[in-house]
């Protein structure tokens, strides 16, 4: 199977030479994913990352299979809920039940936000809808870099090492990383 691994910035994954790396922000990440497929055409592509926790109790390395809009706002002028898109027949992705939710903006959350979901980042929403418009699997892992809260700025990028190395050890229990 032939298997990419991407994520936004090589600052979350140090040392971790096998990714290819979107930029940051959903119009970044989805004209990165979409040249990858284009040129690699892979049947799977795994996101690690980092993420804001909305969930005080998550700590450490995730797995995300629920992907929301979370600045998609319409509301104004339609009637459709936060994060819905207009004339748009995917709302949310959900890959499966069994992980958590996570909601993709283009902007650094440091407070609360509308949308009812677990972590919040920049980028996963995209590239998970890329992957589903392209048949590819999708598969997200994120660590909790942060509490999405005034303190997110400082936190960030000393938790991005811990995150890496966590995502290493799992890649090698699954065989992605030899």
């Amino acid at each position: 199977m032939k298997k990419l691994f991407v994520a936004a910035l090589k600052e979350e994954v140090p040392n971790l030479n096998f990714f290819h790396f979107t930029g940051v922000g959903k119009i970044n990440a989805t004209h990165a994913i979409t040249q990858l497929i284009l040129k690699h055409q892979p049947e799977e592509i795994v996101n690690f990352g980092s993420v804001g926790s909305l969930n005080k109790e998550l700590k450490g390395l995730i797995e995300v299979t629920k992907f929301y809009q979370r600045d998609m706002d319409v509301r104004g002028l339609m009637n459709l809920k936060l994060g819905e898109t207009p004339f748009d027949s995917i709302q949310e992705i959900i890959t499966n039940d069994a992980g958590y939710s996570c909601g993709t903006g283009d902007s650094f959350v440091q407070s609360k936000i509308e949308m009812n979901v677990d972590v919040v980042d920049m980028e996963a929403y995209a590239l998970a809808k890329i992957c589903k418009l392209h048949n590819v699997d999708f598969k997200c892992f994120k660590f909790i870099s942060d509490n999405a809260d005034e303190n997110a700025s400082s936190d960030w990028l000393e938790n991005c090492k811990k995150g890496s190395q966590l995502f290493l050890e799992m890649a090698k229990n699954f065989s992605w990383v030899k």
